[in-house]
């Protein structure tokens, strides 16, 4: 009662929310790089916001459900079919047991989510099923999914049925993601900048580099130069957080990022713009404004709100379509 991966993916793995409270023991939140993408997907299957997701890049998986299930896709969009029908984005599913979901074409973004009801059977550590390959620890057995991989479901979807069924609503996302104009907070060695740094940081263009991971984005773009050469104490970094590199060049750290660094720390992305840097693939130019922290604390809560709102809306009608069925 669950998935066979048939054919393995790119570092697909568990994720969820992340585990949070052990950055002072050097262990990372990690967690899915597109929370709202996590959300949305959980959502639309009527699961809590932190019930931990699949997280697929392409080339992504060919996936067998061996039991009928109630799912969502969310993220980037991959030209997903089961059974060589193809489906959409951010709509829940009737999926009947023996169908293969396949992804044909990476025509946008750079990861996609899927969701079961109830979710998947996950190995748990330090309060989180999200997978952290580095330490073997969480989601399946702490390692990307491989060919072969069979992943549970904790509960029955949904009895056997005959065909494939979009159910008749979808999510609106697009106010949750932005274009290449990411906005970010002052760093605390932001003032190491001299004015020509300073200048560029913000007039730019940067792309996102070929050694670009889950740990960090390695941006590429002119060398932004320091009034004097300086080294830090090792300090605390955080998703978001972006530092100078002593080659003047600058890396973003993404959701396995490490928990403290020496490198000077010149901004930090406004979180409601995280979705947005997820599913940016390689190449993707960017460019930085700033904002202060009661603008993006604004920003954060009507976020919050509009998910919120969205799951509130997805539980509704979950209840209405099963009720009257």
């Amino acid at each position: 009662m669950g998935i066979s991966i048939l054919k393995a993916g790119i570092a697909d793995t568990l994720q969820d929310q992340g585990r949070y409270g052990f950055q002072h023991l050097g262990i990372p939140p990690g967690g899915a790089m597109d929370p709202v993408a996590m959300l949305v997907s959980n959502a639309l299957v009527g699961n809590q916001a932190n019930e931990a997701v699949l997280e697929m890049h392409f080339p992504s998986p060919i996936i067998l459900f061996t039991s009928s299930a109630l799912i969502a896709l969310a993220g980037a969009d991959f030209g997903a079919e089961i059974d060589g029908v193809a489906v959409e984005l951010h709509q829940p599913l009737l999926v009947p047991q023996n169908s293969e979901l396949k992804f044909t074409k990476n025509k946008s973004g750079a990861r996609v989510y899927l969701s079961v009801a109830d979710g998947f059977v996950a190995e748990e550590w330090l309060g989180s099923f999200g997978t952290m390959p580095l330490v073997q620890k969480g989601g399946f057995k702490g390692r990307n999914l491989a060919t072969n991989d069979s992943l549970l479901f904790k509960k029955k979807q949904v009895d056997k049925i005959a065909r494939l069924i979009a159910l008749p609503w979808r999510a609106s996302v697009a106010e949750f993601y932005f274009d290449n104009r990411i906005q970010c907070i002052a760093g605390a060695e932001v003032g190491s900048l001299n004015q020509e740094g300073i200048t560029n940081f913000t007039q730019a263009v940067f792309s996102i580099g070929i050694q670009s991971n889950r740990m960090g984005y390695r941006l590429n773009g002119p060398n932004l130069n320091t009034t004097t050469q300086k080294e830090y104490l090792s300090s605390a970094v955080d998703f978001g957080t972006i530092q100078l590199l002593p080659s003047g060049q600058l890396i973003l750290l993404m959701a396995d990022h490490q928990t403290t660094g020496g490198y000077t720390r010149i901004a930090h992305v406004s979180s409601t713009y995280f979705a947005t840097l997820a599913q940016s693939p390689i190449g993707k130019q960017l460019q930085f404004e700033w904002i202060d922290l009661a603008t993006a604390e604004k920003k954060l809560i009507e976020q919050e709100q509009n998910l919120q709102q969205l799951q509130n809306a997805c539980n509704f009608r979950l209840q209405e379509y099963f009720s009257n069925d």
